[in-house]
């Protein structure tokens, strides 16, 4: 397992969607999605006794979404708001500082990246960022080839330094590629490893 690094000021920690459905059993299952959980708990713990910032985005869908691919759209329903495979991974540990923060909450809403999710009264990541003047994002969670692929190049596109937690993190992998096309494009883009 990976270990934290001696976190710095500027430094925050987001986790990308380590929820019910993107792990083995849930709709839109990731294989072995469940096997971050501890790594991604134990980075989670070494921030939060560290003072550093901690985020976590999910998908918060309504149930009646038309990009589910029972109304067109590519995928099957999941992560629906208020039930079971929307929560959090049981397995994941959290403390209470964590900022959550919630994405794809419109009918018609395709969200990936964490940086188009808001919190509870409203507020964009970037905002919560600024405010706690991080500059430096660590980032694991699921998917590589999706939503933590595009959060981390939503960052660095904002200006933001990411490194990945590279056994913090898993892919779809609806090609058998994906997550390793995924990971080579973030890394060109200026994402580096942890």
């Amino acid at each position: 397992m990976s270990s934290p690094p001696a976190f710095a000021p500027g430094d925050g920690l987001l986790l990308v969607d380590p929820q019910n459905d993107f792990c083995p059993g849930g709709s839109l299952a990731v294989a072995d999605g469940d096997a971050v959980m501890p790594v991604l708990s134990a980075w989670a713990d070494a921030a939060e006794r560290a003072g550093i910032p901690i985020f976590t985005s999910r998908d918060w869908h309504p149930a009646k979404t038309t990009h589910f691919q029972e109304y067109g759209g590519v995928w099957p329903p999941h992560c629906v708001m208020g039930t079971p495979g929307a929560e959090f991974h049981p397995d994941l540990k959290l403390p209470a500082s964590v900022r959550v923060v919630s994405k794809g909450m419109g009918e018609t809403e395709d969200a990936y990246s964490a940086f188009q999710a808001r919190d509870d009264s409203g507020r964009p990541l970037r905002n919560l960022l600024d405010e706690r003047g991080v500059r430096h994002l660590y980032v694991g969670g699921l998917a590589t080839d999706y939503c933590v692929k595009s959060s981390a190049l939503d960052a660095v596109a904002q200006g933001f330094k990411v490194s990945l937690i590279p056994d913090g993190m898993r892919a779809v992998n609806l090609q058998a590629t994906d997550g390793d096309l995924a990971l080579a494009e973030m890394k060109a883009a200026g994402v580096d490893l942890a």
